[in-house]
């Protein structure tokens, strides 16, 4: 998941306040996206034959035995919001031919992690052979298992001696940066991948403020320096895999999603091929749960799937050209323990993808929906957090075991049957009021789900 699983201390407020006010006041287009009309259509538009479905997780996350890196020094110092050592996380780096079966299994069609820069290039202008060898492989079973790849080319991991030499301080960070990229794109190209440069930008600028940490001119050298080699970025992949699509996927932020998107999406709409989305949760003026994002306990937050529906049709109206496809959406459980609202994973997927059959049915254009993840990982500090189909106990399982969840039939029915059955009504019952959509949402223009049902397992 991207960032949202750390115990939040004083320090780390002030930093998101700090990271706010900057870009705010640095935003070159801040977003002004016009309010959206209550739904027309009486039913939910069924996904087309050929839609991407896709499970989503990334390489440090994941893998295990990691290479120097940032984030495997946060890890060993103890960084603001490390809770559990990273340890060898899920071992995907060894297990992945299994995990891809699952993946598989589920009738997934697309398969997102990242190529690690810090494991191709652990030094200087020396690549790994043995990495290498086992990101060819990994892209060619995702191949060969029937799914698409999506790579992502940075998911906030960089190498030591990146860090050494100043990390995005440095400028000379962006042409290490585009000189790997291109090396990755150039031995993939002609694969048919989905590429995105760089996962939430705003979150990676956030991790890097609270982790290294910056101060308020580095921050601001960071965003500029995204901004600058994402554009570049796009050119190059353009250049070098024609046809291939290139985004970059933004973090949806509830009330401060204009200040997110400051961080790169605002000045590079120029330079997407499809809007990327992550949409973990919302806020409306009933859902007093968002208070426990500063305290890191996500999993006791409300989600709010009916905020899908407004988000997609406010990006949908700012870049109507462009298709939008859901990179990462999914509940935090604590520790794998159900809820005590007794809300369910294939609640959740249910629920989200009714909302987002609704935006369809009124125009939105979907490309895919990824769900993150296909198994637990580390959350950036803490094992605790758990997001998977099939759940993982990395710190009490030796065998790390793949058990798994509700979610694993449900997300198999879904896809099976392009979406949830047009009687289907949410188990999560609109809120009043949503920050996503106040001026239809506020007055009693929500859209009203039909007679009650419920999606048998």
């Amino acid at each position: 998941m991207s960032g949202r699983s750390r115990r939040a201390r004083p320090a780390h407020l002030l930093s998101a306040l700090t990271l706010s006010v900057a870009l705010a006041l640095t935003a070159a287009s801040p977003a002004t996206a016009s309010p959206a009309a209550p739904p027309t259509a009486p039913a939910t538009a069924k996904f087309p034959p050929g839609f991407m479905w896709g499970v989503a997780t990334s390489g440090f996350q994941s893998e295990g035995s990691f290479p120097d890196s940032n984030w495997t020094r946060y890890a060993d110092r103890k960084a603001s919001g490390v809770t559990d050592p990273y340890g060898n996380s899920v071992d995907f780096r060894n297990r992945y031919p299994g995990d891809l079966k699952l993946a598989q299994g589920l009738g997934a069609n697309v398969f997102r992690t990242s190529i690690e820069w810090a494991r191709v290039e652990p030094r200087r202008g020396q690549r790994d052979p043995e990495a290498l060898a086992y990101y060819d492989d990994l892209v060619r079973r995702i191949k060969a298992d029937g799914m698409r790849p999506m790579l992502t080319l940075d998911h906030w991991v960089y190498p030591g001696w990146v860090a050494d030499q100043g990390a995005w301080d440095n400028p000379r960070t962006q042409e290490d940066w585009l000189r790997n990229a291109r090396f990755i794109v150039d031995r993939y190209k002609g694969q048919g991948v989905v590429w995105i440069t760089f996962n939430e930008a705003s979150s990676y600028i956030y991790k890097e403020l609270a982790a290294r940490p910056m101060d308020l001119g580095q921050m601001l050298k960071m965003r500029d320096a995204l901004i600058r080699t994402h554009r570049a970025a796009y050119d190059m992949i353009h250049a070098v895999d024609p046809g291939a699509p290139v985004s970059s996927n933004v973090a949806y932020g509830s009330p401060v999603n204009g200040i997110f998107d400051a961080a790169l999406f605002n000045d590079a709409t120029d330079k997407l091929d499809f809007i990327g989305i992550d949409y973990y949760y919302g806020a409306n003026l009933q859902n007093g749960t968002a208070a426990y994002a500063l305290m890191g306990e996500f999993w006791k937050i409300d989600p709010e799937p009916e905020g899908l529906y407004y988000v997609l049709k406010n990006y949908q109206r700012r870049l109507p050209k462009l298709p939008i496809y859901i990179v990462e959406n999914g509940m935090s459980t604590d520790n794998g323990k159900p809820r005590q609202d007794g809300y369910t994973r294939s609640d959740h997927l249910r629920d989200h993808i009714y909302w987002i059959q609704r935006a369809m049915a009124d125009g939105v254009k979907m490309m895919g929906y990824n769900y993150w993840s296909l198994t637990d990982n580390y959350e950036w500090g803490s094992y605790r957090p758990r997001f998977g189909l099939y759940t993982v106990d990395a710190l009490t399982d030796p065998s790390l075991a793949r058990r798994p969840t509700d979610g694993v039939p449900t997300y198999r029915s879904i896809i099976a049957n392009r979406g949830v059955p047009a009687g289907y009504v949410p188990v999560r019952k609109p809120g009043w009021c949503s920050v996503e959509d106040p001026v239809a949402t506020c007055f009693g223009t929500t859209p009203t789900p039909p007679a009650a049902y419920r999606l048998a397992e």
